[in-house]
């Protein structure tokens, strides 16, 4: 056994006399970086005058009262000025590469292209439908990429037969899909995006292999009904042999493992002798009382599995939803990780998340640009992009050891002793599938360094981000790829409550380690670099933005409403610092927005609903975190539903708030909302009365901006009658929290 082809590769440097290798990627700098600096300079300074102007007015405050009003906003300001601050990391040095995958072929042959493994994951077939996961699953095995040198892993961790049922349907449509794509050059390989398109050729062929499709589907859409697997849907003993694991004491919570190889590209091919590549299904072993830890401990299974079985140096994870849109991904990938002068420090290149089916105005800002496209640029001019949980092309090596790269330390002497079995052994083989149902069972990390030093890190809901953040603190480096064409398309939640109850948690896991030994702000800047401990710190506090959003939508409307000044009047001197911080802030904003080429109404709806988190998930999610910490349980881990019924779908389509779920979540914006409207209108109507305008302006200012934000909650609340209106609870509720509130002003005030 040998360590791999990974220690081969790369374009290696040549000699005088040998002709130069071709140039794979470049890099620029972004052209606005002095601008930004300049920018970054001068906004401090602001920062700093209005930190001076809050402590003034704290320290000459004449009554109790007014002095926790001012505590209040200072608080609310020092938070903003920190997240401010962590933030110009993102601009400090942006870097966008520049991949040329035309020439990789002459850099370096097809038959020299590292092997590649693809893990796509799936949890629930009831809130990820298995044709997504097999649309992804025939994408990738589409790849223009060596067919034997390619695997693809299912990781079933809800251990449905449905999605096993779904795979075995797949394995046997890929021997027609394949083909077909490599005859006609397809782009767009996944079959349920090809067929849904317009103008698209193939004829007759393409008729037959669509009506092949649709059968499929109907197949596993009838079995997702049952809920189970009936004979009449197999089509031979063999294949119903494959279900026998799923006995009366199967549960999604307690099973054995379960490794089915569906296809094995040394034995099986396509339509036209092609080999196909190997597609695998896991269901490691699940025991209520072992700790899985959620899609982390998932990956790690078949990091692991997948090393006895196959040992690609190179591994792909995708999300089960998240299929390819473009057959060349891996070709840009290598521009990288075969870059010998990057190679030996380079841990993945990361391709960002792209979705489908967001309505025109992005009303939700389900497509999280700054996340997924303009933060990158920024940590790409330090050590590299972070991990976003798909869309990854790892070099398998770094999940085992810090750079540079350790052949004592690449793999523990309990795995290497398994792995030394799959170089001549079938996929198939007896000797084989023990090792890999060893190595996913329950008990198999216990006493390793698995999950902490080793593979995916445990110890938080956001499994990608503690990877990356702790892979870059190990010193590996990283790549953020772009094209023009995204690589991958997925889905989006298109329900308010989906969209909450994703923020949240996401918020939950990164406040896990802002607060653990590992925080950003200590450990990242000591382990990593001070501008890369300041992005990851950015995300890591990302909950804390409902500290000045809280405080800002319900403290200066309570004060307007009782004539209490809390801002420099008008034309006072210090009043331009306050709206040229403000306008400073948002038309940067706006600026990074539409190079990345959002629009105008995209990004006033993305601030619309960072506002809505502040008071929602953020608020939600830092208070799950805080229970926690004090010892009362929360519901944990959830899969965000991607599942949505007609009129949901509809009200998305015409870009209408659907407010329909009775939630929580509901019950706070629409509190808040009720605040601002009566805040501003009590407020507006005693100033023009008292003839004092002048004295409350920014307060009114204030309150009506966070009103015309919360526009489509006052139509949901009053005018609309469909499925998408405030339920009647949940204003109820509102009315009497918000009334609660006034009366508590009234009496402080």
């Amino acid at each position: 056994y040998t360590l791999g082809p990974f220690q081969e590769l790369g374009t290696h440097p040549t000699s005088m006399d040998s002709p130069r290798p071709p140039v794979l990627n470049t890099m620029q700098v972004d052209p606005l970086v002095h601008l930004n600096r300049a920018h970054a300079a001068v906004y401090s300074c602001a920062i700093l005058a209005l930190l001076y102007h809050r402590a003034l007015s704290i320290l000459t405050s004449q009554t109790f009262l007014s002095l926790a009003l001012f505590l209040s906003l200072a608080v609310a300001d020092l938070v903003l000025a920190f997240m401010w601050a962590v933030t110009q990391a993102f601009r400090w040095r942006p870097v966008r590469w520049r991949e040329f995958p035309g020439r990789l072929e002459s850099a370096v042959g097809r038959d020299d292209w590292p092997a590649l493994d693809v893990f796509i994951c799936t949890a629930d077939p009831h809130k990820e439908p298995p044709m997504g996961a097999v649309n992804t699953a025939l994408s990738v095995m589409a790849f223009d990429y060596p067919t034997h040198k390619l695997s693809v892993y299912l990781s079933d961790d809800g251990g449905s037969q449905v999605t096993l049922f779904a795979f075995v349907e797949a394995a046997r449509f890929a021997r027609y899909w394949l083909p077909f794509c490599r005859e006609h050059g397809l782009v767009d390989r996944s079959p349920e995006a090809y067929f849904s398109s317009c103008g698209r050729g193939g004829g007759d062929h393409s008729e037959k292999l669509q009506i092949l499709y649709q059968r499929m589907k109907e197949r596993v859409e009838s079995a997702l009904e049952m809920g189970s697997i009936s004979e009449d849907l197999v089509t031979s003993k063999e294949e119903l042999k494959l279900f026998k694991e799923w006995t009366i004491d199967f549960t999604r919570e307690e099973h054995q493992t379960i490794i089915q190889v569906l296809l094995e590209s040394s034995r099986e091919t396509d339509i036209a002798s092609h080999p196909l590549p190997n597609l695998i299904y896991v269901s490691r072993e699940k025991k209520k009382k072992s700790q899985h830890h959620f899609k982390a401990g998932a990956l790690n299974v078949l990091i692991r599995v997948s090393g006895i079985m196959t040992n690609a140096p190179v591994i792909l994870t995708l999300d089960c939803d998240m299929y390819s849109n473009d057959p060349q991904t891996p070709w840009r990938a290598l521009c990288h990780l075969l870059d010998y002068d990057k190679a030996t420090r380079l841990a993945y290149v990361q391709f960002p998340q792209h979705f489908k089916g967001i309505n025109e105005h992005d009303i939700y800002a389900s497509e999280l640009k700054r996340l997924f496209q303009i933060q990158p640029i920024g940590m790409n001019g330090f050590q590299g992009t972070n991990y976003v949980g798909s869309g990854s092309f790892f070099y398998r090596r770094c999940f085992y050891s810090s750079p540079p790269l350790s052949s004592s330390t690449l793999y523990t002497a309990k795995f290497i002793e398994s792995l030394k079995i799959s170089s001549s052994n079938s996929l198939s083989s007896e000797a084989i599938l023990k090792s890999a149902h060893q190595v996913a069972s329950c008990s198999y990390e216990h006493g390793t360094r698995w999950g902490h030093m080793m593979g995916m890190r445990y110890g938080s809901l956001v499994e990608d981000y503690n990877t990356g953040y702790r892979l870059h603190c190990d010193g590996w480096e990283t790549i953020f790829c772009d094209p023009e064409r995204p690589a991958f398309l997925g889905d989006v939640p298109i329900t308010l409550h989906e969209v909450f109850n994703q923020n949240k948690r996401w918020c939950v896991g990164l406040l896990e380690v802002a607060f653990s030994k590992y925080c950003p702000l200590s450990f990242g800047s000591r382990k990593a670099s001070l501008p890369m401990a300041m992005c990851y710190a950015h995300y890591a506090f990302w909950g804390i933005w409902c500290i000045p959003i809280s405080i800002y939508a319900i403290v200066p409307q309570m004060t307007l409403t009782y004539q209490v000044p809390l801002f420099p009047k008008a034309f006072d001197p210090w009043c331009y610092l306050y709206i040229y911080l403000f306008l400073a802030a948002y038309i940067q904003d706006l600026v990074d927005f539409l190079r990345a080429k959002g629009t105008i109404r995209q990004w006033w709806n993305d601030q619309r609903m960072w506002m809505i988190r502040g008071v929602t998930s953020y608020l939600f999610g830092v208070s799950e975190f805080l229970l926690q910490h004090i010892g009362i349980s929360t519901i944990g881990f959830n899969v965000t539903n991607k599942v949505m019924d007609d009129e949901q779908r509809k009200l998305y389509n015409e870009g209408t708030f659907n407010f329909g779920v009775e939630s929580p979540f509901l019950v706070s914006l629409c509190t808040f909302a009720i605040i601002n409207f009566t805040s501003f209108t009590i407020g507006l109507v005693k100033s023009l009365r008292q003839r004092n305008i002048e004295d409350v302006l920014m307060q009114i200012i204030i309150s009506g901006f966070v009103m015309i934000n919360c526009w489509p909650i006052y139509k949901a609340m009053a005018w609309r009658r469909d499925g998408g209106r405030v339920p009647l609870k949940v204003m109820k509720t509102s009315f009497i929290l918000a009334g609660a509130i006034y009366s508590i002003a009234h009496l402080i005030f």
